[in-house]
């Protein structure tokens, strides 16, 4: 099997000083919405690879990558700097767990992220999947400044298409924001203020949680939910809350 499937950039959208979105057309093998790709540049003489999350629905191309870039990322500062027609690698296959295909049905399915983890949520929810099987989608997205409450548009027209099942709770943690909760995310959780703005219960017996973020905020909210009597979700022992670590 080739280790590299070359791709072209079709378009760099810059969000705000570090967070950008990629999108590339290549030929790779079918996602299920959740996954990730790996891409790749050559750095230095030597090929660097890192896993992004498809933003796209499966269906849809061009591919499309969420990403922040790090002052001392050897890819990243690479990444920010490919302009439409530019070539980038990709790993031959699709991989990753945080797919919808892996946990157990309930009554409402809670999508926590932080920053860019909000990226594979909206490849979900793009689908169909979700819509067919929970009553209720809450989509929680964090960050720390307003400008990085990106992906408005798409959220709005998600919202519009599916009014009576969606809730989404925006958080921005160092300004005030109209419309968003300040704070963190386990800290409205554990108070309440999270699942009030909702208008949705979270509990063991009607919820899923699918947690993707920085690993400060995923092991704190997994504290809370595990408080409340929820487990991890295992294939061979099956649970509510099912993470990836994204940073």
């Amino acid at each position: 099997m080739q280790k590299w499937v070359e791709g072209t950039v079709v378009n760099q959208k810059r969000w705000t000083e570090t967070l950008f979105t990629l999108k590339v057309e290549a030929d790779i093998p079918a996602f299920e919405a959740g996954q990730f790709a790996k891409l790749a540049l050559t750095v230095g003489g030597e090929m660097v690879a890192r896993p992004y999350s498809f933003v796209n629905a499966p269906r849809e191309r061009p591919h499309e990558f969420y990403y922040g870039t790090l002052p001392d990322g050897p890819l990243t500062q690479q990444l920010c700097k490919l302009e439409a027609g530019d070539a980038i690698y990709l790993a031959p296959r699709p991989a990753g767990f945080l797919v919808l295909s892996e946990i157990p049905s309930a009554a409402n399915l809670w999508l926590i992220s932080t920053g860019t983890g909000v990226g594979p949520f909206l490849s979900m929810l793009k689908t169909e999947v979700p819509w067919q099987r929970f009553a209720q989608v809450v989509l929680v997205h964090a960050v720390r400044h307003a400008d990085e409450l990106t992906y408005r548009d798409s959220i709005e027209r998600l919202l519009g298409e599916h009014r009576e099942q969606m809730r989404v709770v925006s958080f921005v943690s160092r300004e005030a924001k109209p419309g968003a909760l300040h704070g963190r995310i386990p800290a409205a959780l554990d108070d309440g203020r999270l699942e009030a703005e909702a208008g949705v219960v979270l509990s063991a017996k009607t919820s899923q949680v699918m947690i993707c973020g920085n690993p400060e905020m995923v092991a704190d909210t997994n504290g809370v939910l595990i408080r409340r009597g929820m487990k991890k979700h295992r294939r061979r022992d099956p649970g509510q809350i099912t993470v990836e670590n994204y940073w």
